[in-house]
């Protein structure tokens, strides 16, 4: 690996270095007389002698060797990775490299400048007394913290609202970012926890705790995608069939080429995140959406670390062994939870799965992901609802048609939806086993876990300055590394600043794009499809 790639980044301790620096600048000039003496010093109210003696000594220091810059060393070690430690240097709101100051600064107010626009909205299609002062207390909640994230407040505690993950979001406060800001605590716990602040603002209220602020784009979203919608849907809405007459051997490679496809649809419906895209014409989401088999060849090129052909020989390994459970971590909602179903309804119908778990947040978090109210409103939409009118009646009957077998798949249990309360705290998935490990031992028993999208692959690696050379397995350490971890794939495009599993020559791959092509890595022109081996059919231990 080079050393040359690492962008500039600050001291071990950089806020407590800040503070250290400005503490010294506002200390008094004046000598201090209440300084407790030492072994050195004359006693109190005692001569110090210095009347009539010579000048401080200075010594020339000309034969040793000159001054060294000491750079910390990356990785850090097990012991000393902690949730303000990373294995590489954390990205922090005040670093302006990092797209963590444009999310931090301007990103994140947009964000909840928008969602009080939308309780707005609610509040004057209200009429009932009690439930109008109490949303409107929801709102004077949500500009309180908009003020603290403009004004980069320290982050407090989170109040009691019942939800099981108060003692995980405090522990983590109290322990690791007492006294820390929006700023200078690590990007993906700050973000984390503005989310969960906004949950804590309708979770105290009477009348609106199930509130969700970004469900109106999210379902507008998904019916302004009606073009990508039906291009799949029309494809796929009759279980599919290969051709009569072929051997074993055409088959297999036929699956193959059609597995090797759905990754991809799967892989790049994650361009559409509400949370990056909150002005998005629908042009734009028709550009990003657009699933033709040409559009798919000329993006696999773009796929810079494409574990594709290992991930076809995993599942099908599944099916040799009768089919086996797959697990995905999902992301957006709308068109990427679409194109999910769309590739897990293929793995079903070619014996690739025999069951699939589809693990969603409790509560609204980071804009777009899926929560169970999402889930069932897509579901039910695509059956019942008319949110595409300009559709032929062929369309809308393709559409009803491939919810109807999701929907039944349900009722068989071939497809079940879970909510953990380990997926909406400020933990990295480093310690999973140690914070949730009934989640794990969970994971554990699956024959593969998809992990959906870049909040999910952040998780994954911690969130830091790893270079892009990184091998994916170092990337997510116990998730690879703990006995009984399972297969890991990662699916994302990438929006942010960490970037692994790139080969041997990625670090030199990251520094050519950064050259030409700058903001890579917030583009969502880029992805990887990454996978870990893990440890699976081990005796999970926790110690």
């Amino acid at each position: 690996m080079t050393g040359s790639y690492f962008p500039p980044t600050p001291p071990h301790d950089a806020d407590d270095a800040d503070q250290q620096l400005q503490s010294k600048m506002s200390a008094p000039t004046q000598p201090n007389a209440s300084l407790a003496p030492n072994a050195a010093a004359p006693p109190p109210n005692g001569t110090t002698g210095t009347k009539d003696a010579p000048g401080r000594m200075s010594l020339k220091l000309s034969h040793l060797p000159s001054r060294q810059i000491i750079k910390p060393v990356y990785p850090r070690s097990p012991s000393s990775i902690d949730p303000n430690n990373p294995p590489w240097p954390a990205f922090r709101g005040y670093h302006e490299y990092s797209f963590a100051y444009a999310t931090m600064g301007q990103r994140l107010p947009t964000i909840l400048g928008k969602a009080i626009e939308d309780v707005v909205v609610t509040l004057n299609q209200e009429y009932d007394e009690e439930r109008i002062v109490d949303l409107v207390q929801c709102i004077e909640r949500m500009e309180a913290l908009m003020k603290e994230l403009q004004e980069q407040a320290k982050l407090r505690p989170i109040i009691d609202d019942g939800e099981a993950d108060v003692a995980l979001w405090n522990k983590l406060i109290a322990k690791y970012f007492h006294g820390k800001t929006f700023m200078n605590a690590p990007w993906l716990f700050a973000e984390a926890y503005k989310y969960r602040r906004l949950q804590e603002c309708f979770s105290v209220s009477k009348y609106w705790k199930n509130y969700d602020v970004f469900f109106r784009q999210k379902c507008d979203t998904f019916s302004r995608s009606h073009e990508a919608v039906f291009e799949l849907s029309m494809r796929f809405a009759d279980p599919f069939k290969l051709k009569e007459g072929l051997s074993p051997e055409e088959k297999l490679e036929a699956e193959r080429l059609m597995f090797f496809e759905l990754t991809q649809i799967c892989l790049w419906g994650n361009s559409t995140d509400l949370s990056l895209l909150i002005n998005m014409t629908e042009d734009q989401i028709r550009s990003l959406q657009s699933t033709g088999g040409d559009n798919l060849a000329a993006t696999e090129k773009n796929i810079l670390g494409n574990h594709m052909q290992r991930l076809w020989e995993t599942v099908n390994d599944l099916r040799e062994n009768t089919g086996g459970r797959i697990d995905f971590v999902l992301d957006n909602a709308g068109f990427e939870l679409y194109c999910d179903c769309v590739y897990a309804d293929f793995l079903i119908q070619s014996g690739l799965a025999k069951e699939i778990r589809f693990h969603g947040k409790r509560y609204p978090w980071f804009v777009s992901d899926v929560t169970k109210k999402d889930w069932e409103w897509l579901l039910n939409s695509m059956v019942y609802g008319h949110l595409f009118p300009k559709a032929s009646e062929e369309e809308k009957e393709s559409l009803r048609r491939l919810g109807l077998r999701w929907k039944q798949y349900e009722k068989e249990g071939k497809w079940i939806y879970e909510q953990h309360p380990f997926w909406c705290t400020g933990f990295t998935f480093w310690e999973l086993h140690n914070e949730a490990p009934d989640l794990f031992l969970h994971l554990s028993r699956s024959d593969l876990v998809i992990f959906k999208g870049d909040l999910n692959h952040r998780k994954l690696t911690y969130d830091c300055a790893a270079p892009p050379s990184t091998e994916f397995e170092i990337a997510i350490g116990p998730m690879a590394s703990a006995a009984g971890a399972p297969r890991v794939c990662s699916m994302r495009t990438i929006k942010s600043d960490v970037v692994v599993g790139l080969g041997p020559e990625g670090d030199e791959l990251a520094e050519r794009l950064d050259k030409e092509e700058p903001g890579w890595k917030i583009s969502g022109k880029y992805a990887v499809v990454l996978l870990s081996e893990g440890r699976p059919g081990e005796k999970v231990v926790f110690t």
